[in-house]
């Protein structure tokens, strides 16, 4: 026997990826870009804060699988959130990473072809074009992050992010939190605990200490400052939905009792429309409702929305999808989009307009 019989019995190889100082430096940011960056992650604190009544709305693909599609549908949001400005922050859905319960596509960075090939590096590229692309329209961006080292690469892009419910009790996620340069929605538990959420808000809020990679690529201890600009996302659970007046005024009582913002931000998908794109609307209505009826703990909305409406599933000829459907979870299409967010627009008063 030797050493070699010790140590990556299950590893295939390795494959090392280029430094993120050197990925960010093949493309400029723009300096409206950066203040694209910002301004929003700024006024989505003055919201978590209190001091900007605008709704958050994040509202997008499920996962970003197609460039072309992506920028296409940044081009149509873009003038709809200038439109709304006044009393909506739209926030661009990007999201490039997909936590699965079991097995599945996890990506775009993960697996850019669509054909188990893996190619990470070209992954990290695509999704950085991508950002930086939204960004030069004027369009804030969030995204989940979902592996540790992600951040590095693209952070400097993102104007809020979301732990997932699969990863919001993980520690290495809190941890990595608590580092990150913008503000965190967590979302509660897939078994609906809201727990889970507000432990990690608290954990995010202290410094740490934790593995990580710095911008040179390096393997290093990562110290952090804590993160305070935490948000709950209610997006339902294996009990059922929790959007309802009752739901959300537990979760303020609860987040008000460990001394964290008593505000939410709803999920209108998942759990909250049992997986049934189709439901989105009912869920926003209902929001919004409550919304429009005086209840500033709802802070904000997250809708999953493509070109076209559903979903479809992944073969192994990517060549024959269909163009603008996502290849994740079912989603509902521009036309319906563009409504709900100029009807909503609409309904809203003066003094719901930013403070």
């Amino acid at each position: 026997m030797t050493r070699e019989t010790l140590r990556d019995v299950n590893v295939r190889g390795h494959s090392p990826l280029i430094a993120p100082r050197y990925l960010k430096a093949e493309e400029n940011i723009s300096d409206s870009s950066i203040r694209t960056v910002v301004e929003s992650r700024e006024a989505i604190k003055r919201i978590i804060a209190g001091h900007d009544d605008r709704l958050i709305v994040v509202v997008g693909p499920c996962s970003i699988h197609d460039h072309v599609a992506a920028i296409e549908y940044a081009q149509r949001l873009e003038p709809i959130a200038k439109k709304v400005a006044d009393k909506l922050l739209v926030v661009m859905r990007v999201y490039f990473e997909k936590p699965r319960t079991t097995v599945g596509w996890k990506g775009l960075i993960n697996d850019p072809h669509l054909n188990d090939t893996f190619d990470i590096a070209t992954g990290l590229r695509t999704a950085r074009r991508i950002l930086l692309e939204v960004a030069n329209m004027g369009l804030p961006a969030a995204t989940e992050l979902l592996e540790p080292i992600t951040p590095q690469y693209i952070d400097d892009l993102i104007g809020m992010t979301a732990i997932g419910a699969r990863t919001t009790e993980s520690p290495t996620h809190r941890q990595m939190a608590s580092g990150l340069s913008m503000p965190v929605g967590y979302k509660n538990g897939t078994d609906g605990s809201l727990q889970v959420a507000i432990d990690a808000m608290l954990a995010a809020q202290m410094p740490h200490n934790f593995l990580g990679i710095n911008d040179d690529g390096q393997t290093c201890v990562v110290n952090t400052g804590g993160n305070p600009w935490g948000m709950l996302i209610l997006r339902g659970g294996r009990t059922g939905p929790n959007y309802s007046a009752e739901h959300i005024a537990d979760a303020v009582k609860r987040l008000s009792q460990v001394k964290l913002a008593p505000r939410v931000m709803i999920d209108c998908s998942h759990a909250n429309s049992n997986k049934d794109y189709t439901k989105q609307a009912a869920v926003w209505n209902s929001v919004m409702e409550q919304r429009l009826g005086g209840n500033k703990a709802i802070i904000g909305m997250m809708l999953e929305s493509n070109l076209h409406p559903g979903n479809q599933g992944l073969t192994g000829d990517p060549t024959r999808l269909k163009y603008g459907v996502s290849i994740t979870d079912g989603c509902i299409g521009w036309a319906e989009t563009e409504e709900l967010l100029l009807s909503t627009y609409e309904q809203l008063s003066p003094a719901e307009a930013t403070a």
